[in-house]
């Protein structure tokens, strides 16, 4: 069951008191921050989320202030959640902080459980709130906006068409070896379709990796008869996969219906990288990179080209931030694909004249977005909404 909060424990706070520690400043004001129950509420909805009767039974789970506040010292000291958990395990005044008190601290694995329940849109409206709490606060009035974008990269390996399928027959034959204990009994399977490729096309990219190194034209066709090969070996174990998912389809066990999704998961991202395979190395054609799988784990990873000489192409998302004066981030968009800079001021713009109710006096897009109009033509702007 989901609670609130722990209540009070008179003996830690008498045992802070004594040790007499002096607590950050910082953490106080990000304290009075978190008290406000319009986050709480909204982050407490989407954890409710994690089952359908989390609010009215189950055994008590760790209070929704205390993942709250573990979160936020997690970002705010740039740690993992194992060193969240360690560190709010050993700390008097972490344990105040995250309103721990004497009870466990909740654990790297369960803090993680926790916050892939919140929800983008919940992180979206959080911080929203810091921005119209900032401006209560008179931290910051809006008058300065600066935009600039980023890359937040994947965290992938560098992508190859050959590293790509053989990262596939890696994954489907786990997923057939898997499906063999659970398919004991079937007949209709025979011990071909279990077979594992996995050293064949490992072995197949690491020749092609060695003759993409060298410049002759021998090796250049020796690379081109190891890229069939390999294709053909994920070809075949494409093949296996679903010969394994169409008997895997009459079953009800969890452990089957687990492994079904994860091979309806997988195939069509392994066939993709067949296509893509197929049309850049045997029909020497430039694939768009919009068209184009980079991960078959991270597929939602976009190519970006910024022109940077130390990094030419990056794997990720590119985001845009807007910052209010006093270090206030008071928007943040995630981009599809790959946009110019020159279309991210309008909507920054927009934005601000939203959260803030008026236009910057001093803007400062930086990049290759557009200039800002002078303040006249931003007036002029904002009155026309």
């Amino acid at each position: 069951m989901l609670r609130d909060r722990y209540s009070v424990d008179p003996l830690f706070m008498e045992i802070l008191e004594l040790t007499g520690i002096t607590i950050d400043p910082e953490l106080v004001e990000i304290d009075r921050i978190l008290e406000d129950d319009e986050i709480f509420q909204r982050v407490k909805h989407d954890l409710s989320q994690r089952h359908p009767k989390t609010l009215i039974t189950g055994r008590n789970s760790t209070p929704v202030e205390v993942i709250i506040r573990q979160l936020a010292v997690k970002h705010l000291y740039d740690w993992s959640y194992e060193d969240t958990f360690q560190f709010v395990n050993d700390s008097l005044v972490l344990r105040w902080f995250c309103r721990v008190y004497l009870h466990p601290v909740c654990t790297d694995k369960t803090l993680l459980r926790w916050a892939n329940l919140i929800q983008p849109e919940t992180l979206k409206l959080f911080n929203e709130r810091l921005s119209t709490i900032a401006c209560e606060l008179k931290l910051t009035r809006g008058r300065k906006l600066r935009t600039d974008g980023t890359v937040v990269e994947t965290n992938i390996h560098h992508p190859t068409d050959s590293s790509l399928l053989a990262d596939g027959v890696r994954v489907l034959s786990r997923l057939v070896k898997q499906a063999k204990t659970v398919l004991q009994d079937t007949a209709q399977l025979t011990a071909e379709t279990f077979r594992d490729r996995n050293r064949s096309a490992r072995n197949a990219a690491r020749r092609i990796y060695e003759g993409t190194r060298r410049r002759s034209e021998a090796a250049k066709a020796g690379v081109q008869e190891t890229y069939r090969h390999l294709v053909h070996i994920t070809q075949k174990s494409v093949g296996q996969a679903k010969q394994v998912l169409a008997v895997l389809e009459d079953r009800r066990d969890k452990q089957a219906q687990k492994l079904k999704a994860s091979l309806e998961q997988f195939i069509p991202r392994v066939e993709q990288v067949i296509a893509q395979t197929k049309r850049r190395v045997f029909e020497s054609e430039k694939v768009p990179a919009s068209e184009k799988i980079v991960s078959i784990f991270e597929p939602h990873t976009d190519i970006i080209c910024r022109g940077k000489a130390n990094k030419p192409v990056e794997f990720g998302h590119k985001v845009w931030l807007d910052e209010a004066e006093g270090c206030i981030v008071s928007d943040y968009r995630i981009l599809e694909g790959n946009p110019s800079d020159k279309n991210q001021w309008q909507p920054s713009l927009d934005h601000h004249v939203e959260l803030f109710g008026r236009p910057p006096y001093r803007p400062v897009p930086t990049g290759e977005c557009i200039p800002p109009p002078t303040k006249p033509t931003l007036r002029r702007s904002a009155s026309k909404e």
